[in-house]
């Protein structure tokens, strides 16, 4: 019986100790999400500044496709650390209020950007280039966009190819994870 408790108050701990927590906004927070002034081109700046790819990560409270990410993803310490190590990621909420600065200029609520953007999913990643030409609008100067929630192995593979530039060339993404799996047999 002891042995039974000390492994259900070990469970339990372990899934407690891996649930992704929950800031005032009811988003879910990641210690490699940044806090900033949403002025994507100083984040852009920012991140260039330290040898990192900016994405955006687009969210909403209670939305169970973003709890699959932050419980299921983002956890594994190869998706973790590679975003750590390559990323500099800003969070906007999709109903939010904080005011987001464009590429383009354009200052607007989150909320109204979003709209502005077109982006109807949660979670959405937008992936930028290195460099942003002036005057254009953030989902116009995206390199990638991953609308929706995917497995492991896929957002893993998505965060390599593009840290790798592969949007630059004749690799589209599809045929990129698809040689991946093949090399490694990684597959979600």
């Amino acid at each position: 019986m002891r042995k039974l408790l000390t492994l259900l108050a070990a469970c339990l701990w372990t899934s407690v100790a891996s649930a992704a927590t929950l800031g005032d906004d009811g988003l879910h927070k990641e210690t490699w999400m940044r806090d900033t002034f949403k002025d994507l081109r100083e984040d852009l700046d920012e991140a260039t500044a330290e040898g990192k790819r900016l994405l955006i990560m687009v969210e909403q409270r209670g939305c169970i496709y973003c709890t699959k990410m932050h419980e299921e993803v983002f956890p594994n310490e190869t998706i973790s650390q590679y975003i750590e190590d390559n990323y500099f990621v800003v969070q906007i909420n999709m109903f939010g209020d904080v005011e987001v600065t464009d590429f383009d200029g354009t200052t607007l609520p989150e909320k109204e950007m979003v709209k502005n953007w077109g982006i109807l999913f949660t979670p959405t990643l937008i992936f930028y280039p290195k460099e942003v030409e002036d005057g254009v609008a953030g989902m116009d100067a995206a390199a990638a966009v991953m609308p929706g929630a995917f497995g492991k192995w896929t957002t893993y593979n998505l965060l390599r190819w593009v840290v790798d530039e592969g949007y630059l060339g004749d690799e589209n993404f599809q045929k990129y994870h698809a040689r991946m799996i093949e090399e490694g047999g990684l597959s979600d």
